[in-house]
């Protein structure tokens, strides 16, 4: 009995210790099954080397192309304002209009004084033609061309008369001589008397028409410098009232003030009910900068002048942008260097149609040189970025390795390295929030 006993407790035994053998197994294996390395899923590209554009790199400030201050040309009361800050106005736009009835009173007092000045035009032109129709008949009953000059000797009446005239003389003086020898009575020869003083007496009224004819002439001539110099006295007058007429226009056009430029309205100082007048100080009603291209002033240090020159391609960065470049062209340069700062002023032009840079914004230049030199370029993707530090992840024999780098050139979508990776090194491009240093992963 004590022999089983003593059997059955050692069976106990042993199988505790066989119990508490797995147990420890078990626990062995869920541990070893616990602390298994994850693996992360990436995508991968190799660092190449490429020729890039060499440059140096300049400060410079944005300004509009162009910026103009809009002053009213007359003075009144504002009675529509049709703009404000930011808004985008092309030249010629009305921006404001003033009160305009005091002007249009007088548009139309001058428009009457020039209607009634044509009208006395009309006047003297037709008093002018009708002075050159008397002088035209009067020459005609003398039997004168326009431009022939009067000789009473030729008038047809005169010559006849004179004809008549002469002939009745010499009949007269052969009478004479007949009564004288007795050939002739007394009653002939009287009666040949009475014809030459009659025949004198005809010529001397032919005279005389003629004489009176021509006085007419010059009578209707001095009308008609009388009627001409009153046609050019109205004309005159005419001018006179078309200047009005002008003035009083330009003072109606001057009360819609218009942008003189297209661009953004930067500045407005103009309500409705404003009296605004050219002679007060400081009358700006608005300032418009023209912004679809922008100049960028670049300050080129002394050192670096001779590796500028116009037409040379810029690329800028704003911190408002920090990602995305900016092209632009050397267009002007200074000609003389800052004597305190050792700087030359350089300008570019650089297109802005979809407005994203501002005037008075600080630009990051960098100025391309003309020798291309190869760099280290990997995948924009490849880049994780907080704050000043940017870094990427190695990956080698399967595990990514965390490394800082120094960045360089952005183009498209690769982006210079100029310190931490060398040409052939795989950097990952994919999941670089899940990654750290020391992680396995699986290149895809």
């Amino acid at each position: 009995m004590t022999k089983a006993k003593a059997f059955w407790t050692a069976a106990l035994v042993l199988a505790s210790l066989v119990l508490m053998s797995g147990c420890r197994s078990g626990a062995s294996a869920n541990t070893n099954t616990n602390t298994q390395p994850t693996t992360i899923d990436v995508t991968a590209a190799p660092a190449e080397i490429r020729q890039i554009p060499t440059y140096f790199e300049a400060t410079g400030n944005l300004v509009s192309d162009a910026s103009t201050d809009v002053a009213p040309a007359v003075a009144g009361k504002i009675a529509q304002v049709n703009f404000d800050i930011g808004s985008y106005v092309n030249q010629g736009d009305v921006l404001i209009r003033l009160d305009e009835r005091d002007a249009v009173i007088r548009l139309e007092q001058a428009q009457a004084q020039l209607n009634q000045s044509q009208s006395s035009v009309m006047q003297a032109e037709a008093q002018a033609e009708q002075a050159r129709t008397n002088v035209r008949q009067a020459q005609a009953q003398l039997g004168l061309s326009p431009n022939e000059k009067f000789d009473i000797n030729n008038v047809a009446e005169v010559r006849n008369a004179k004809a008549n005239l002469d002939l009745a003389e010499l009949e007269f003086s052969r009478s004479g001589r007949l009564l004288e020898s007795g050939d002739l009575s007394r009653s002939l020869y009287d009666q040949r008397k009475t014809q030459r003083d009659q025949a004198r007496a005809a010529y001397q009224t032919a005279l005389n028409g003629a004489n009176q004819r021509y006085a007419a002439i010059r009578t209707a001539e001095a009308q008609v410098s009388t009627a001409e110099a009153g046609v050019r006295a109205t004309r005159s007058a005419v001018g006179g009232a078309q200047a009005q007429v002008s003035a009083a226009q330009k003072a109606v056009n001057d009360t819609y003030v218009r942008a003189p430029i297209s661009g953004y309205v930067s500045d407005k100082v103009a309500d409705v009910g404003e009296y605004i007048s050219p002679s007060a100080p400081n009358t700006k009603i608005a300032t418009i900068v023209r912004t679809s291209v922008l100049r960028l002033r670049i300050d080129v240090p002394e050192q670096s002048i001779g590796k500028v020159a116009t037409g040379q391609s810029i690329s800028l960065q704003v911190s408002a942008f920090p990602e995305r470049n900016f092209a632009g062209t050397v267009v002007r340069m200074s000609p003389s260097v800052n004597a305190t700062a050792r700087t030359l002023v350089v300008e570019a032009e650089v297109p802005n149609s979809d407005g994203l840079l501002k005037p008075g914004q600080f630009a990051t230049v960098r100025i391309t040189q003309s020798k291309p030199e190869p760099a280290v370029m990997i995948r924009v993707a490849a880049v994780r970025t907080e704050g000043d530090v940017s870094r990427v992840f190695i990956i080698k024999d399967g595990i990514a390795r965390e490394q800082l780098v120094q960045l360089g050139l952005l183009e498209n979508d690769m982006i210079q390295v100029k310190q931490g990776v060398v040409e052939g090194e795989i950097v990952a491009t994919s999941n670089l929030d899940k990654l750290s240093d020391g992680v396995f992963v699986r290149q895809l």
